[in-house]
């Protein structure tokens, strides 16, 4: 099967790629995408005007915040299950509650690549983005609210110590090992 082709209807998967604000879910979101054929969405083009606002004023969310943005995630990962298509998302899905949401609209055809860094790797990548509503501030407290979810079923870790090429890399490697695409 080439690169570029799409699984069968009953491999289709959808993948999360989440992991704290400067892990790079979007860069690795949209290489993943590629590689596997399937269309990639920015989780963070989801929130909702509020959640941009407050998080652009270092206002960490909370759940009540966060619960709507994870429900339009996860009618993006059921629309393009349900058309035959597979899909990569974006999105932060810090603890397991916002995991489990997200699950819930998969049919257990969701797998999360989680993108695993320190604080001291986090914060210069942060410190150099620019133009992204999300300030370097927030991030000890989207580390406090990060429950790691290496343990759980459907999830593939992924430290991103490496250049952004070997991230790359060992992401699609471990989510093609894990999927038999």
């Amino acid at each position: 099967m080439s690169m570029a082709a799409s699984p069968p209807r009953s491999e289709l998967m959808a993948y999360v790629v989440m992991g704290v604000s400067g892990s790079g879910k979007s860069l690795v979101g949209q290489a993943l995408a590629e590689a596997l054929g399937l269309a990639f969405a920015e989780g963070d083009a989801l929130h909702p005007k509020a959640n941009v606002e407050k998080m652009s004023r270092g206002i960490p969310l909370d759940d009540a915040d966060r619960l709507p943005w994870l429900d339009r995630i996860g009618e993006e990962i059921a629309n393009a299950l349900s058309t035959g298509k597979g899909i990569v998302i974006s999105c932060s899905a810090l603890k397991k509650i916002y995991r489990d949401q997200l699950r819930s609209f998969a049919d257990g055809r969701l797998i999360f690549v989680f993108l695993k860094g320190s604080e001291e790797l986090l914060a210069p990548r942060m410190a150099a983005r620019t133009g992204h509503f999300m300030p370097p501030s927030l991030l000890k407290s989207q580390l406090a609210t990060l429950e790691d979810p290496s343990a759980e079923d459907k999830v593939i870790s992924v430290d991103i110590s490496g250049t952004t090429a070997e991230v790359i890399a060992e992401v699609i490697f471990q989510v093609r090992a894990k999927t038999s695409i």
